[in-house]
């Protein structure tokens, strides 16, 4: 959409090396808040995740959202012509952002040592399963893995039932806010030195950083946490309980939403039980304090209860699916869905930027770039002369939609070399 503000990182460019979720989705949070993000794509096939489903007329619908308000340039890196042109790019980019595998940025003469000795200034981003170095950084990371090895998977689902991941690729995701967060304040720091510098960004490392109450325990008292299934860590009532025709969440948790449930609900004969006096000394009695509470609220439906508990300022919410997320009503009074156009498909709905900036707002652009659509302007950016601009083309070191080479069928299984963490 037409603004008449400069966004908070209008004037940043951002080369982003990258494929599936860490690096794009870290770019993305760049590109709603200004910067202009070139996304260095394979020139047969592109980012992997444009072959994923479901499709639009062709086109990969996660692609066109996980990649909005981005340009794509199509250039083979592993060729010398490729090579060059990349280097000319990075020569004059603010930040990279890259998720191979440790080591195959530098296989290609891309290494951060290599990109700054002609470009000091510039921010360089890592993302990876395990981190850049340490026991475990040459091998493959996945999400479930780092899920898995982080503890994560350890404290999800419930007692005694199969191991259960979190539903969204929470170490992707969050290892991706980090980088974000990171190139943020490494571009700070160089308004200050002038120059730029290396950040080393892990799945691993990110979801660790989850564990707030477990830390909190373990490094207190030796107990390591387990699966509770929608219960707090530490404290009661907070979780999932049963209605009638379903379930809510609810949490009354300090003395006053404590006696505002009960009161509520009906429950005052439990309210004063010396067993449920504190959140913590009821979370040691949940075994008793649940069904009790259970037997009120089954007899009752979902939307009654929560009615119920919000007039008497209880916090709770019922638990709802994606189609009635994406058709929140709450959602969509804010404007937190917004329609990106794309040229092919039309307006394609987005899921908005969390960040609310009140005077200088996350940009509302384009949907994911069709493959190479910005390859000749953003080489004749970084200098290249126009004819060798159309001779890459015309070789296929370069594509952009008009040359065939960015035809999505012929995408080739990533080599073991290049392909992302």
């Amino acid at each position: 959409m037409a603004v008449d503000f400069a966004a908070p990182l209008e004037g940043v460019t951002v080369l982003e090396v990258g494929a599936f979720m860490a690096a794009p989705f870290a770019t993305m949070q760049l590109a709603d808040l200004g910067a202009r993000v070139l996304k260095i794509e394979n020139p047969i096939g592109g980012d992997p995740v444009r072959a994923t489903g479901p499709f639009l007329d062709g086109e990969s619908s996660p692609f066109v959202r996980l990649n909005r308000n981005k340009e794509s340039v199509a250039l083979d890196l592993k060729s010398a012509e490729g090579k060059a042109a990349f280097l000319r790019l990075a020569e004059r980019a603010d930040v990279l952002v890259e998720n191979l595998r440790p080591g195959a940025m530098t296989g290609l003469g891309f290494g951060y040592d290599a990109i700054r000795e002609i470009n000091p200034r510039i921010v360089y981003a890592s993302a990876s399963g395990w981190g850049q170095d340490g026991p475990l950084a040459s091998l493959p990371g996945l999400d479930i893995m780092a899920q898995a090895r982080g503890g994560l998977m350890s404290i999800t689902g419930t007692p005694d039932g199969d191991p259960v991941k979190i539903g969204v690729p929470i170490c992707d995701l969050v290892c991706a806010l980090y980088v974000a967060l990171g190139v943020t304040a490494a571009l700070k720091e160089r308004d200050r030195s002038g120059v730029g510098q290396y950040l080393d960004v892990s799945l691993l490392e990110s979801g660790v950083s989850f564990a707030i109450w477990e830390a909190g325990k373990y490094f207190a008292t030796g107990e390591v946490g387990h699966p509770l299934g929608s219960a707090h860590q530490s404290t009661a009532p907070y979780q999932a309980l049963r209605s009638a025709d379903g379930y809510i969440t609810a949490g009354a948790v300090t003395d006053k939403t404590w006696a505002a449930f009960c009161a509520a609900l009906g429950l005052e004969h439990i309210r004063d039980d010396e067993r449920y006096a504190t959140g913590s000394i009821r979370h040691g009695h949940r075994d008793t304090l649940i069904p009790a509470i259970e037997a009120v609220t089954s007899t009752r439906t979902t939307a009654d209860l929560i009615a119920t508990l919000d007039a008497a300022g209880v916090p709770c919410a019922p638990i709802a699916d994606y189609g009635q997320v994406f058709t929140d009503d709450h959602l969509n009074q804010r404007g937190y869905f917004w329609d990106a156009p794309h040229p092919a498909l039309g307006p394609i709905r987005q899921l908005g930027s969390p960040m609310r900036l009140s005077r200088t707002p996350a940009r509302q652009d384009c949907a994911g770039p069709q493959l190479g659509n910005s390859t000749r302007a953003a080489l004749e950016w970084a200098e290249i002369p126009s004819a060798e601009v159309t001779a890459l083309l015309d070789s296929g070191v370069a594509a952009d939609p008009a040359h065939p080479s960015a035809a999505l069928p012929e995408v080739p299984a990533p080599s073991a070399d290049d392909r992302p963490i």
